[in-house]
């Protein structure tokens, strides 16, 4: 891709298209995962309201909206990981189809089997936090500056709910799955532990980006202004 945008080989013209396109791309990607995250986000929370049994048993506990919930967010991720697969294809475009794969094997298990819905659905309320990390991106391409109020709001925002409904929904999945280890079967809960750890980096290494791009930096380049 570096190549096709490099102006020595092709036309200026060229390259201008080939950048509004992925453009274009690019918004209607983080436009539908914008959709998908404040979608389930929301849902994921009426899932507990609708019925409380859901959080009480999270092993045989199921109901209508959440399998629902549970399938409809496996399409967009089966969704998703073909869209970038045939668009974008970067190694930041690798690690989230990674993240896409983990789920939708885990959230599969759970469709099929009608078992760990409730689980299943806990793991959907760190779409809360996507809800602002997708708004960031679109902020991005709308090439809003960092030092910006609603870009630093969002910033605010999206750090707080990262810790708050990432981070602490990611502790107590874990928290759970090590509680409960003697009431899941080894192959289900090998699975949940191989996706928590790999969710867990994963998410380890987007908070440290987040922290270096949008305040460290930020912070770096003020003291050097001054």
């Amino acid at each position: 891709m570096e190549k096709l945008m490099n102006e020595e080989i092709w036309p200026r013209e060229f390259t201008g298209a080939v950048a509004a396109e992925k453009n274009a791309w690019k918004w209607k990607n983080i436009s539908i995962s914008f959709v998908h995250s404040l979608i389930s986000g929301f849902w994921s929370c009426y899932c507990f309201y609708d019925n409380p049994k859901l959080a009480e048993d999270m092993i045989q506990t199921h109901t209508v909206p959440a399998h629902t919930l549970i399938s409809v967010s496996v399409g967009y991720f089966i969704y998703d990981t073909i869209d970038m697969l045939i668009y974008q294809r970067n190694r930041q475009s690798y690690e989230l189809m990674g993240h896409h794969v983990v789920i939708i094997i885990c959230f599969g298990v759970s469709i099929v089997s009608r078992m760990y819905v409730g689980y299943a659905v806990v793991a959907l309320v760190i779409e809360l936090n996507s809800i602002f990390l997708h708004l960031r991106q679109i902020l991005q391409i709308c090439q809003y500056k960092k030092d910006n109020k609603i870009y630093r709001l969002n910033s605010i925002i999206n750090l707080g709910t990262f810790v708050g409904f990432r981070i602490s929904v990611m502790a107590w999945m874990s928290k759970w799955m090590l509680i409960n280890k003697d009431l899941i079967p080894l192959v289900f809960y090998s699975l949940g532990s191989i996706g928590l750890a790999v969710m867990t980096v994963m998410n380890i290494i987007l908070f440290y980006r987040l922290l270096q791009s949008d305040f460290i930096r930020k912070k770096e380049s003020t003291i050097k202004v001054d």
